[in-house]
């Protein structure tokens, strides 16, 4: 088994550079010298990497290309556009055929290097980004990309595309071209995450969309300028990229080391098992491992024994993000903090994660775990403090005095946790009446748990009906008897697009550089909005004020103090019962297929596999 014990010493002065952390803490750093023509910006301090670098520190350059990659996906999909809300699109399309102006280095904590774009000039303080196109730049069709292709993806999307485009759009004044080969957007406010994610919006070729209805889904491959064209589409079932030999941009520094298959292939099974079982076949050749048992246990099948698949595990230093049960506030019973810190003590963490997976990972204990930016769980002081004070009326307990998860039993039954809920219930105003939990008017407490058969990205359909199974006989000693309903994907994604649930299982991933998406996953907008990722239907005022800090931040110090506060605020709302996380991806994979020894911070993330692999050659 291959094993990187800790990040390399690159990867870990790039957070350092990145965030401020010394050793003290995290140090005050100047703003970036903008208003100036750059090859890269950062959203602190400036890029890593000078002009004129050869590669990305996390890719190989003489990693050899050609050979195929497949990878497998979860129920199906209808739809290549993942740019809409409507239908569920294959994975892969936004990946590999189409291109933003500017890419990301996820060895940096959020620095971008033009791709499309050739410089990015900044405002001092923020109000305007410029970008000068590289004349280049060419659609697979080859079509030059344009300044008119530019704004037409931008005011598009903005106004017609997936709702996560709309908050960052609604900041733009104005948007224009200057001269031949440049854009520049003005903004209604200073803000520093904006120009980065300005960078970062796919361009579409306008002449395939123009006229059409943007915002329905459909099966028309798009033309992109990314390194890969649609090859072939069996809907639902499979979808394979093919590398572009004519690739505008294959001479770029940013992709040396990059995109080294001629061909990736995706294909869809009904449930995880399924997928397992055709990775054990050599159907797919890598395989994510989600549970710590399985990747103690399930590794000693033939292509394993014969060295023909071989294990790997690529640590990360990111955030762990949010994963579990989410509860929608928007449903009545969910709406008082008490019932759903009672649902939080009901569920016995230290049994379910002994039973399914040994014990081996820690649980989630913040949005930020596994960061810096992670809040502790003492009281809030300093800046930290000093941000959520004037909000202290309406903070929910703990997000000032200090919050925890309980530690729950190595039982099944967790005696303590039950009284604890029973005590909370009852102030709640609910009460067990003939062995049922009801309120004054003898309605019962009653609601469904909401799953996709199919799993999900972070945990396998099986695996979650377990934890689920135990959690619900965990509850009936409360005289709660949940519903449990299973759908596919194509309806769990209608249903949780319009909040349609009273729980259900919820994944949301956090880099080490949030921002502006923070209102997407989180803001009040998101309560009746369809389509954001509030599926907790979370109203918050202090969050909402935290983000703003966050956005308005000027220093890394400033920063970090706004993330740990906003953490705090959705920790003690206790929307979601956290499980388990991974420090480390769990990938098993063909022989023959080989990642770089340089890992980056953010381990193994898009812009990782496949985009740096490789297929070894005899």
């Amino acid at each position: 088994m291959r094993i990187f014990e800790k990040l390399n010493n690159h990867a870990l002065k790039g957070l350092v550079a990145g965030l401020g952390v010394v050793a003290g803490g995290v140090a005050a750093m100047p703003l970036a010298s903008l208003a100036a023509p750059a090859h890269g910006i950062a959203i602190y301090g400036e890029p890593a990497l000078p002009q004129g670098f050869a590669h990305l520190p996390y890719a190989n350059p003489e990693a050899p290309q050609g050979g195929m990659i497949r990878l497998a996906e979860p129920g199906g999909f209808d739809s290549l556009k993942p740019w809409v809300l409507k239908g569920n699109a294959a994975w892969g399309v936004g990946v590999h055929v189409t291109e933003s102006l500017m890419m990301r280095s996820i060895d940096e904590p959020f620095t971008l290097y033009g791709l499309l774009a050739e410089t990015v000039e900044v405002a001092p303080d923020r109000t305007w980004v410029e970008f000068i196109l590289r004349p280049e730049a060419r659609f697979s069709d080859g079509s030059p990309v344009t300044v008119e292709d530019v704004i037409w993806s931008y005011e598009t999307l903005g106004t017609q595309g997936h709702p996560r485009y709309h908050s960052a759009w609604s900041k733009v004044a104005r948007i224009a071209p200057v001269g031949d080969h440049g854009v520049r957007l003005t903004f209604t406010e200073a803000d520093r995450e904006l120009p980065l994610l300005m960078g970062l919006r796919p361009v579409l070729k306008k002449a395939q969309w123009e006229g059409h209805d943007f915002g329905a889904s459909g099966l028309e491959p798009p033309i992109g300028s990314g390194a890969y064209v649609i090859d072939r589409v069996d809907p639902g079932r499979a979808i394979s990229f093919r590398r572009n030999p004519d690739y505008w941009g294959r001479d770029l520094p940013l992709m040396a080391g990059v995109n080294n298959f001629d061909m990736i292939r995706y294909d869809y099974f009904g449930d995880a098992n399924a997928m397992f079982e055709a990775f054990k076949a050599g159907e797919v050749t890598v395989w994510r491992e989600l549970s710590a048992q399985n990747w103690a246990t399930e590794y000693d099948f033939p292509l394993v024994t014969r060295g023909e698949v071989v294990t790997s595990e690529i640590p990360n230093e990111r955030p762990s993000g949010i994963v579990g049960l989410a509860m929608n506030t928007r449903n009545p019973i969910f709406a008082d903090w008490r019932v759903r810190q009672a649902m939080i003590e009901m569920f016995n963490f230290r049994f379910i994660n002994q039973t399914l997976n040994g014990g081996a990972d820690p649980r989630i204990t913040s949005y930020f775990s596994n960061s810096i930016l992670g809040m502790d769980h003492d009281p809030a002081t300093g800046p930290v403090a000093a941000l959520l004070e004037p909000h202290a009326a309406s903070l929910p307990p703990g997000a000032l005095e200090g919050y925890a998860l309980p530690e729950g039993s190595d039982r099944a039954m967790d005696r303590a946790g039950i009284r604890r809920a029973m005590a909370l219930m009852a102030e709640a105003g609910w009460t067990i009446q003939d062995g049922q939990l009801r309120d004054g008017d003898g309605q019962p407490f009653a609601f469904e748990i909401l799953l996709n058969q199919n799993g999900t990205a972070m945990r396998s359909g099986s695996e979650v009906r377990q934890i689920v199974n135990i959690y619900v006989e965990a509850l009936r000693p409360l005289g709660i008897t949940p519903q449990v309903t299973l759908t596919d994907a194509a309806q769990y994604v209608e249903r949780t697009n319009n909040y349609q649930f009273d729980m259900t299982w919820y994944e949301r991933g956090l880099s080490l550089s949030p921002g502006t998406e923070q209102r997407l996953y989180w803001g009040r907008d998101g309560v009746t909005t369809p389509g954001s990722r509030n599926w907790m239907g979370m109203d918050s005022p202090a969050a909402e004020a935290m983000i703003d800090a966050m956005v308005g931040s000027e220093t890394a110090e400033e920063f970090t103090a706004a993330v740990q506060a906003l953490d705090r605020v959705l920790m003690a709302g206790r929307y979601v019962i956290p499980v388990s996380f991974s420090p480390v991806s769990r990938l098993a994979h063909a022989a023959d297929l080989a990642y770089p020894d340089t890992i980056p911070i953010y381990g193994d993330w898009p812009g990782f596999l496949p985009e740096v692999w490789w297929q070894e050659t005899n």
